[in-house]
């Protein structure tokens, strides 16, 4: 607790906002308000083939995400250029929301690539360095936090208790990629860490089609649904990176009491 106290009142300020951020991410509300319908009665129309076709398209997505994060990624730091990306992304949507499922392998990729981009943009400015293998796999995490899969067992849906079940699978991949390099295609290390940000992230995309598969959706309606998704990932990397931030300044232990109080104060005030 004597380190809680010496956190400055703008890092203490950061990190409950980064908390109520990451323990409720809303993307099922904005997408429902996008669609005029609670997402999730929409996704029960899904087709049976949506599953598969959203398994295969987020692994092939953040595969190739992985390998474009640290091809191409500057590694200077710099401010991060959300409207650009929003608006890339936008672009990207406006094909999904024409053609719907049947884009999506395509067009999965390209805006998760964006928005991996912008992720990263985002942890740059919060002072990581992408040379890093780690922080560039922790640029992937943030994937696996845009949800809260399975409300009934929301102890493993919390933000801490996610990078729990990622820890080992990031640190493993990390000196893998810092040994090897990313391009050793298949590695079992590489395939485990990738199959498990996809399980969650899957769940997100599946709300994604979900909306953008209401007939009357459209091109444009496409457009805003991959707004609303990209800005959504942005406000979720932007929460998980002020907290390695501070896990940085403070120490692990006194950011997770923090954020451990910031928790109970707001579930007693529910």
């Amino acid at each position: 607790m004597a380190a809680m106290v010496r956190m400055t009142e703008e890092d203490f300020n950061a990190l409950r906002a980064a908390a109520a951020t990451l323990e409720h991410p809303g993307l099922a509300a904005r997408l429902g308000n996008i669609v005029g319908r609670p997402i999730e009665l929409v996704g029960r129309a899904l087709p049976e083939a949506a599953s598969k076709a959203v398994a295969a398209a987020t692994t092939k997505a953040l595969n190739a995400a992985l390998a474009v994060a640290l091809r191409t990624i500057e590694k200077e730091p710099k401010a991060a250029s959300r409207l650009l990306h929003k608006a890339l992304a936008a672009a990207s949507g406006a094909v999904g929301g024409g053609f719907g499922l049947a884009a999506l392998p395509v067009e999965l990729p390209i805006s998760t690539i964006i928005m991996l981009r912008s992720i990263g943009d985002v942890a740059r400015s919060e002072g990581e360095d992408l040379a890093d293998p780690e922080s560039a796999i922790a640029c992937l995490q943030v994937f696996a936090l845009g949800t809260r899969d399975g409300e009934a067992n929301a102890a493993e849906s919390a933000y801490f208790a996610v990078r729990g079940l990622l820890a080992k699978s990031i640190a493993e991949a990390a000196r893998f990629i810092a040994e090897r390099g990313v391009l050793a295609e298949g590695a079992p290390v590489l395939v485990r860490f990738i199959a498990q940000i996809a399980s969650r992230f899957g769940v997100v995309v599946t709300q994604k089609l979900a909306a953008q598969a209401v007939p009357v959706i459209g091109a444009l309606g496409g457009a805003a649904v991959n707004y609303a998704f990209i800005d959504h990932f942005q406000e979720v990397a932007r929460a998980h990176f002020v907290v390695r931030r501070l896990e940085r300044r403070y120490g692990k232990s006194a950011v997770r009491d923090a954020y451990d109080r910031f928790c109970c104060e707001t579930k007693a005030a529910a």
